[in-house]
């Protein structure tokens, strides 16, 4: 006679393997005959550093997205429900303190740039954000090494995208040809490629209009790269309406999770159809002063 016990992990067994089946979703059909890279489909995502809206954060820098003075109460609640939905995905999550001297200082992806363990310290893109990088360095320096980039050589951490084998790497007004061929040293070393794209002058950063949340993949806006600049490395490309070019910026996780920006239906609706699991957002107090998504954090490990 068989006992519950033994009937119930049989039909969770099952159970597993059905939704397994049902979930392949067709991207990982066409490419599962690749050899797997370092990185690929690594999206766990395991621990990651913010910091706290500053107190001075209506003086935050806000030229592309920005409607309104940026406020800090509303954007401290649009960062609590970031920092809560990146905790739902399994993300181990650091508050650091607001540094009331930096009003974008927030916005730390933009301090560190993380290659084969190290953090890669830059020169800022903007003069008024240099010197938000001490006190990020004080905190690393706890437990990775320090690499700080050269004088005359610029770079914001919010131009860098994590492609499968390569790092995608923006020349923008924020990151210099100097800043970005340090960088491109440790990340050849570190055994990947590097992918130069320039970025138009009408956009903040490389992150501003496309991410990569799935190998092979780029979630890109319309009318801000051109299709030749990522088809020849990209097997899929998602392309977003030019008028919610904000939704652009995602986080991806493993097994098509993906969290986006609220407020955007038609993007939404295009990654849905694409197989993603979707977690919104309200990045809108956070757009008001140019930051989007993945400009809150930087991923440690």
């Amino acid at each position: 006679m068989v006992d519950n016990f033994e009937i119930t992990e049989l039909w969770k067994s099952l159970f597993l393997n059905i939704t397994f089946c049902i979930r392949i979703p067709k991207h990982y059909v066409q490419t599962v005959g690749r050899s797997t890279v370092p990185g690929a489909y690594d999206r766990s995502r395991k621990s990651a550093v913010v910091r706290s809206i500053s107190s001075n954060y209506s003086k935050a820098l806000s030229s592309y997205f920005g409607t309104k003075t940026p406020n800090q109460e509303e954007a401290i609640g649009s960062h609590n429900a970031y920092i809560t939905a990146l905790r739902a995905h399994g993300t181990e999550v650091t508050v650091l303190p607001e540094l009331p001297n930096f009003p974008d200082s927030c916005f730390v992806e933009d301090t560190a740039v993380m290659v084969d363990g190290k953090a890669i310290i830059p020169n800022m893109g903007h003069p008024t954000r240099e010197g938000e990088q001490q006190a990020v360095m004080d905190h690393m320096s706890n437990f990775t090494e320090i690499v700080r980039m050269p004088k005359g050589a610029k770079l914001d951490g919010g131009d860098i995208i994590f492609f499968d084998d390569r790092y995608l790497v923006g020349i923008s007004t924020r990151t210099n040809k100097e800043g970005a061929d340090f960088l491109s040293t440790f990340i050849k070393e570190d055994g990947y490629d590097v992918e130069l794209i320039n970025v138009p002058e009408t956009t903040l950063h490389l992150t501003t209009v496309c991410s990569s949340p799935r190998e092979g993949t780029i979630i890109a806006a319309e009318g801000h790269l051109k299709e030749n600049q990522i088809s020849h490395f990209a097997e899929e490309i998602i392309w977003i309406p030019n008028n919610e070019t904000y939704a652009s910026n995602t986080i991806g996780y493993s097994n098509d999770r993906l969290i986006i920006a609220g407020g955007f239906p038609k993007t939404k609706n295009i990654l849905q159809n694409e197989g993603f699991r979707l977690m919104t957002v309200d990045m809108n107090p956070i757009m008001q002063a140019d930051g989007s998504l993945t400009c809150l954090s930087v991923f440690t490990s």
